[in-house]
């Protein structure tokens, strides 16, 4: 374990955080006001390497560490999370594809998604399972050299404005075994998508319905064997919620930073807030979780880079703590900001909207502390 950055290290967080102070902080209120979804943006980002920040380098990607990827999606979440947790929802699909494709497929797709000329979306949740993703019901059905698809995914981010569906489907029979892994081109007969939904925050992506009627797919767009699709799903997911958990620290220290700042300027009662020694311990605690928190953080990322036994329960305890404490740490600095920190207008109560959902997504935070207890009742047997 390391406890301090090595120079390359300090360069890409430095550079993502460049990035994000430059092109994504300005323009975060007005892209979640207008629920823009900055394309053109993302793709400036990709040109910095951000596009395939762990794909391999022989498609174009960056070739870094899971641990590299956490300080990018921090520093980037400072600018904005819901930026930020889109570049690494599209990184996680990504990853997929080079991890479980074959070379044709890496070829296909893998150089066009490292620049985010194309942009990808991961489609596991369904209306009737979140939580309980192995009971999926979208149905894949072979035709000759295509599966036809039919079924609705729920909840998916950047669809309708993305290019690459990699879609968990049913090729089996019930329960994890008969997910099979398939990606769904746009365009492709049979793919429509629901309407824009209307949330609390998010709302610089674009989150709808992905519906298939009939879609017809070719058999050789299945990513790996049938059977191994609730396993590729599931390995993407350790990543993904390393990455949603950077997320959250990066939106809480941008929050804790506004606070600062305002602290040095708002008086009352004749002083100035920072004076205040009650407000001097919040402002300390915070800082104290945060720390605490991406300490974790870069020890779960280690362990994944390692490929540790234990790297899965390090993932949902680090996924756990992060997205929590910053979710807590964004609220606090609502509070400290008073009646201001409710203004659209100073940024606070944006970053306390966009890190909420973080404690579902990814796998809620209830089923985080699911699979930590079952990894450690199984070690206690």
């Amino acid at each position: 374990m390391q406890f301090a950055l090595d120079e390359e290290q300090t360069a890409v967080r430095d550079m993502a955080r460049e990035f994000a102070a430059e092109k994504i902080a300005p323009f975060a209120l007005k892209w979640d006001e207008e629920k823009h979804f900055p394309k053109e943006v993302m793709r400036e980002a990709a040109l910095l390497g951000m596009g395939g920040i762990y794909i391999r380098d022989d498609v174009g990607g960056s070739a870094l560490t899971r641990f590299d990827a956490a300080l990018i999606f921090e520093a980037l979440a400072t600018g904005c999370p819901t930026t930020s947790a889109f570049i690494s929802i599209h990184n996680m699909a990504s990853w997929m594809i080079d991890s479980y494709g074959n070379e044709t497929q890496r070829q296909k797709w893998l150089p066009r998604l490292c620049t985010m000329e194309l942009l990808a979306s991961y489609c596991l949740t369904e209306p009737g399972s979140g939580s309980d993703a192995a009971a999926l019901r979208t149905r894949a059905v072979v035709d000759g050299d295509h599966y036809v698809l039919n079924g609705q995914k729920q909840f998916i981010s950047g669809a309708g404005d993305t290019d690459v569906y990699v879609v968990m489907v049913r090729t089996g029979g019930e329960g994890a075994g008969g997910v099979s892994t398939i990606v769904v081109e746009a365009g492709t007969p049979g793919l429509s998508f629901g309407n824009n939904e209307r949330k609390m925050g998010w709302n610089a992506q674009s989150t709808r319905a992905v519906i298939f009627e009939n879609c017809r797919v070719p058999i050789a767009n299945r990513l790996g064997d049938e059977g191994i699709g609730f396993k590729i799903a599931m390995a993407g997911l350790d990543g993904g919620r390393l990455n949603i958990a950077a997320c959250s620290l990066g939106g809480a220290q941008s929050a804790l930073d506004k606070s600062l700042s305002y602290m040095k300027e708002r008086k009352a009662f004749g002083k100035r807030l920072d004076e205040f020694q009650a407000l001097q311990f919040r402002i300390a605690d915070m800082a104290t979780e945060l720390e605490a928190a991406r300490t974790f953080l870069w020890r779960a990322a280690a362990a994944l880079d390692r490929k540790d036994a234990d790297a899965g329960m390090l993932c949902a305890m680090a996924k756990r703590f992060g997205t929590d404490i910053g979710f807590e740490v964004a609220n606090d600095a609502l509070q400290l900001h008073g009646g201001y920190g409710y203004l659209a207008e100073y940024g606070i109560e944006k970053i306390v909207r966009d890190l909420r959902v973080h404690q579902i997504l990814e796998g809620t935070n209830e089923i985080m502390r699911l699979i930590v207890s079952r990894k450690l009742i199984e070690g206690a047997r």
